[in-house]
Order: C-alpha cells, then sequence, then structure tokens
C-alpha cells in the first residue's frame, strides 16, 4: 500500500528536477494528499483550482488589517491556497484530466491572489502608515510596477521551466506552447457560444506571445529544430546537452515563484511594513529574472552551433 503511494506521489509530479526544494518537502505532499481525496470524491482538477482563487483571494484581504493575528490567519489562508495549486496539477496527472483550460485557469489563479494582496496592502499602507504621508499615489505606483515586473517574471519562470521539461521528456512532459499553433486554435473557436473560453484562451495567445517576445534565441532554436526535425525526434545527445547546460539555471527559475516571494512577503508583513515586498520585487526578483533571461539566451544561442543541427 505505502509503496503504492508512493509510486503514484511520484508520478503526480512533473519531473524531480525542475521541483523546488520546499515544494519538495512541504506543497507537493500535502497537495498529493488534497489530490487523493479529490479524486476520490470526483472533484475535478479545475474545480479545485476555483477553490484556490477564493481561499487565495481571502488570504489578500486579511493582509489588510495590522493586527498581527490576522496577518497569520491571511499567511495561512494562502499557504493552503497554493497547496489547492499543487493539488490540481497532482489531480490532473492521476487522472489524466489535463486541458489548456485548465493550464490557463491555474496559471490565473495566482493573479487572482497576488491582485488582492496588492491592493490590501496598498490601501493598508495609505490608511495606516506616514511612510508615503502626502504621496499615498506613490504606494500604487510601486504596486503597479511590481505587479507588472511580477507577472514577467513569473512568465519568464514557467517559460524557461517548460523548454526544460520538453528537452527532459518530450512534447508529453511539456506544457510548452506556440503562438502559432494557439493562434490557429484561436481562429478556429467562434465566439458564439464559448465567450468564455474564447476570452481566456485570447489572454493565454497573449502570454505566449510576451514569452516568446522575451526569448528570441530560444525562439530561434525552437525554428531550426522545427526544420530539421519535423516529426519532434530530436536525437538524444542534443536533448542531453541542453539539460545539462540548463540545468543549473532552473534554481534561479524556482527562485522568480511562489514560494521565495511569500517568503519576502511574509517578512515584510512581521516588520510591519508590507509595502517594501514591492521593493523586493522591483529590485531582488528583477535582478533574478535578467540574469536568467541573460544566460538562457546565451545557452541557447551556443545550442544553435551544436553539431546536431
Amino acid at each position: 500500500m505505502f509503496k503504492d503511494l508512493k509510486q503514484q506521489y511520484r508520478q503526480s509530479l512533473k519531473s524531480m528536477d525542475t521541483e523546488e526544494h520546499i515544494d519538495l518537502a512541504f506543497y507537493r505532499p500535502i497537495g498529493f494528499a488534497w489530490a487523493y481525496l479529490f479524486r476520490k470524491l470526483h472533484v475535478t482538477p479545475n474545480a479545485v483550482t476555483v477553490a484556490s482563487i477564493f481561499i487565495g483571494v481571502a488570504s489578500g484581504i486579511m493582509f489588510y488589517f495590522t493586527e498581527m493575528w490576522m496577518n497569520i490567519v491571511g499567511m495561512l489562508l494562502l499557504v493552503w491556497a497554493n497547496s489547492y495549486d499543487s493539488a490540481d496539477g497532482q489531480l490532473a496527472r492521476m487522472t489524466g484530466q489535463y486541458s489548456r483550460l485548465g493550464r490557463i485557469l491555474d496559471g490565473m489563479s495566482g493573479d487572482f491572489w497576488f491582485a488582492s494582496i496588492y491592493v490590501a496592502i496598498c490601501l493598508r499602507t495609505v490608511h495606516t502608515s506616514s511612510v508615503f504621508d502626502g504621496y499615498a499615489w506613490g504606494v500604487w505606483v510601486l504596486a503597479v510596477a511590481a505587479g507588472l515586473f511580477h507577472a514577467k517574471q513569473a512568465a519568464t519562470a514557467d517559460y524557461y521551466r517548460q523548454f526544460y521539461l520538453y528537452f527532459l521528456k518530450g512534447t508529453g512532459g511539456s506544457e510548452l506552447d506556440s503562438t502559432a499553433e494557439l493562434r490557429t486554435r484561436l481562429e478556429a473557436t467562434p465566439w458564439k457560444g464559448n465567450v468564455i473560453g474564447k476570452l481566456m484562451m485570447t489572454i493565454y495567445y497573449r502570454y505566449t506571445a510576451g514569452q516568446e517576445a522575451s526569448s528570441p534565441a530560444m525562439q530561434e532554436l525552437r525554428r531550426q529544430l522545427q526544420r530539421c526535425y519535423p516529426d519532434g525526434n530530436i536525437p538524444q545527445d542534443f536533448r542531453k546537452e541542453f539539460c545539462r547546460l540548463s540545468f543549473p539555471l532552473l534554481k534561479w527559475e524556482n527562485f522568480m515563484t511562489f514560494n521565495w516571494r511569500t517568503i519576502f512577503l511574509f517578512a515584510s508583513l512581521f516588520a510591519m511594513m508590507p509595502w517594501l515586498y514591492f521593493v523586493a520585487e522591483l529590485t531582488v526578483f528583477n535582478a533574478v529574472m535578467v540574469y536568467t533571461v541573460r544566460r538562457h539566451e546565451s545557452l541557447c544561442r551556443k545550442m544553435l552551433n551544436h553539431k546536431g543541427i
């Protein structure tokens, strides 16, 4: 029984290579327990994702208050929301219920959480702090800038990890998309009777277009591989070489995801200066993003000269 559960747990993970240490130690085991329960109850992955949105938004609201116990409640709610965010993907892999709509919804869930958190922090700062006294607009400008870069950082981390999984496991083990394919699907989907689905697909198309625009060398590598191997059967030595060179960068991509953001967020809340989280987004996380992009683009240019293409 235990051996069977252990095997199911490992199969619920995308890849041991791309998993963040905190996730492996905490969120993935809890997510698997939730996923195991939800499978028994016939709850769908998308339903779990929607539940995580409501819990995450409730978490953000709790950060408006200056009472520390309410902030701690918000932290616990955010941890709960992220355990559901882990569970929905694990449940999808356990039940084979993966869908592009689910991926889009899953990606948007974190946006709802952090939108709530950003607004709560801004209102709290304006109403209770003298830091921006007379310049209340300043914290809103800081929040908008941090939010825009947050979205860019998260998209960058997601894209590079999916590219790594593409070389590690092939198309079946990666959620790597292309705007060309998405545009075809989008044009083939009528608005009539599909308003919500088409709207979400349009948002996802623009999200993917932004990812591609930020990685020109990677796009050239993808085009070259498509020309050389239209059937997708990229030589194993080429795959291994790419994974070997890009593996050291995974820790920086993981840094730009949920866990380290919440460490900075919780620290700023304990310090009673939640607006410092915005500063961290604009400095520390942006520096990591710039470094990661430059290293990956350099790697892709190097792989363009590989003997396999």
